[in-house]
C-alpha cells in the first residue's frame, strides 16, 4: 500500500468506521463525499464535523440529480417498501450508486496521485444492495486500473463483517463514541431523538439495522 488513501466518506457508521480503520493503516487519508439528492442530506454535516475531528480533508462534490429512481433520492416514496423495478431489492437502493462514486473518487484520487480507495461497502450485511458485493467491487477494481493504465486498489474492510462486527471494529479502534454519537444512519434524516445505538427512528431500515447490530454487539461483550 501506499501512504494515502482518499475514503468515500458519507458520515454514516461503515464509512466513519473505515474513516478511522484507514487512519490506523496510511500516513495519510482524505476523504470523499456526494451530494446526490439524498433525503437524509444531514449526513454530509455530520461527516463534515466527523471529518474535522479526525482532521482529515474532507472535500464534498455535487451530483445532484445524477443518481434518480429511489426513495434516498424522490422523497415521497415509501423508504420501507420493495423497490418499485425489483422487488428483490429495497426502495432505498440507488441503481449505479457506487459504480458512480467509485469511478468519480478514483479519477479524483488520481488527479492527487492517490491509488488506494477505501470504501464501507458490506456484503455480509448489506441490505440487498448488489453494488455492495465485492464481486463488483473487483470488477470496477478491474475496470478502472485499464482504464487509468495505473493499479487501483479498493479497500473494503467491512466487506464479510456484519453490522454488529462493525460496532466491534470501532470499538477496537477507540472511536465508538464518534460512531455513536456523530455519524448519522437514519434515511429520514431524523437528529431529533437520541437513542443507546445513536441518533434516529426505527422508521426506516437503515435505523433498525443500526440498532439491531448494535443490540447484538452489546449482547456479545464487544462494546466494553
Amino acid at each position: 500500500m501506499t501512504d494515502t488513501a482518499l475514503v468515500l466518506f458519507s458520515g454514516g457508521q461503515d464509512s466513519t468506521t473505515c474513516l478511522f480503520w484507514a487512519k490506523e493503516q496510511f500516513k495519510n487519508v482524505e476523504a470523499l463525499g456526494f451530494k446526490y439528492g439524498q433525503k437524509h442530506e444531514v449526513e454530509l454535516k455530520q461527516a463534515q464535523l466527523i471529518a474535522e475531528k479526525a482532521q482529515v480533508p474532507f472535500k464534498v462534490i455535487d451530483i445532484s440529480g445524477m443518481l434518480q429512481g429511489s426513495a434516498l433520492t424522490e422523497h415521497d416514496k415509501d423508504m420501507s417498501a420493495p423497490h418499485e423495478l425489483n422487488e428483490e431489492l429495497p426502495a432505498s437502493f440507488v441503481p449505479g450508486r457506487n459504480a458512480v462514486f467509485l469511478t468519480i473518487a478514483i479519477s479524483h484520487a488520481f488527479t492527487r496521485n492517490i491509488t488506494d480507495i477505501v470504501g464501507g461497502m458490506c456484503q455480509a450485511d448489506f441490505s440487498g444492495y448488489p453494488d455492495c458485493r465485492r464481486v463488483f467491487i473487483d470488477s470496477l477494481q478491474t475496470t478502472m486500473s485499464l482504464a487509468l493504465d495505473k493499479d487501483v486498489r479498493i479497500h473494503t474492510p467491512l466487506m464479510y463483517k456484519s453490522k454488529a462486527e462493525a460496532w466491534k471494529l470501532a470499538h477496537d479502534l477507540g472511536v465508538l463514541d464518534i460512531v455513536r454519537d456523530m455519524s448519522h444512519t437514519d434515511y429520514n434524516g431524523d437528529r431529533s431523538t437520541y437513542n443507546e445505538w445513536g441518533y434516529g427512528k426505527l422508521d426506516n431500515p437503515a435505523s433498525i439495522l443500526r440498532a439491531k447490530g448494535y443490540e447484538e454487539a452489546k449482547a456479545k461483550g464487544w462494546l466494553g
